[in-house]
């Protein structure tokens, strides 16, 4: 969809780089393909997304005046209850509207990994951050399926208006688990509209985040921002990939 925050549709391969401190109604389910006999795989096999994936039409979302005018951030963090002290990521960061905001609601003693997955996009962000004096955010260049982010590091990890351009979002939130503490969740912003018009229908979200392990432990809508934010959380073991169940919308 058009957001500030993925810039991009996350379906092709970025090597990773990670730059210095100053510097994310019930669905069925297809089955999974069966394992070929015999044969060696160098990555595991993850079922691909059985919905539209969102084309990117303009580089953001809106602008940040708009977004302030509806208090966006403020009423999301509320809703996630993003706290002082925590370590919170934010997927798809862009041109980082979130990533300063959760920067001064963490405060200094708390951290910000804002990660996307376009060089350019990252460092024009990170000289953002350094004008901007912020030394609890560092900047991570990820991959359309791996944000690259430290196991068991985040109390909270954001994705904000950019679910529904994930092209691989079962492999994606399959190496997204791990950067989870315990009780860690995930927060997601996303329109109540089909993925092909840049949103997600919460029911879809709830159960190709299920496919991988996730439960929902919270969704709120917001009218002012025309969205909804869902919490979830990993839940028991993580799924070995050719077991995943895609869901269809």
């Amino acid at each position: 969809m058009s957001t500030d925050r993925g810039q991009r549709q996350r379906g092709g391969g970025i090597a990773r780089a990670v730059l210095p401190l100053v510097l994310l109604a019930a669905c069925g389910q297809a089955a999974p393909d069966p394992a070929p006999s015999g044969a060696a795989t160098a990555q595991p096999a993850f079922p691909p997304a059985s919905r539209p994936v969102a084309a990117i039409v303009s580089p953001r979302f809106s602008t940040e005046d708009r977004r302030e005018d509806a208090s966006e951030a403020k009423r999301v963090m509320d809703s996630a209850g993003t706290s002082a002290g925590m370590t919170v990521a934010d997927i798809g960061a862009g041109e980082g509207y979130y990533t300063v905001r959760l920067a001064q609601r963490v405060g200094a003693r708390g951290r910000v990994v804002a990660e996307d997955i376009m060089p350019d996009t990252t460092a024009r962000l990170a000289e953002r951050i350094s004008r901007a004096s912020l030394r609890n955010v560092a900047v991570v260049l990820g991959t359309a399926e791996d944000p690259k982010l430290g196991a068991g590091t985040f109390d909270q990890i954001y994705l904000v208006h950019m679910y529904h351009e994930i092209g691989a979002p079962y492999e994606f939130l399959w190496r997204l688990r791990p950067a989870l503490k315990p009780g860690g969740r995930v927060v997601i912003v996303d329109a109540d509209r089909p993925t092909a018009r840049h949103g997600t229908p919460p029911a879809l979200l709830d159960c190709e985040l299920a496919a991988v392990g996730y439960a929902r432990v919270k969704r709120e809508r917001i009218e002012a921002i025309d969205a909804y934010v869902a919490l979830y959380e990993a839940r028991g073991p993580r799924p070995e990939p050719r077991t995943i169940r895609a869901c269809v919308a």
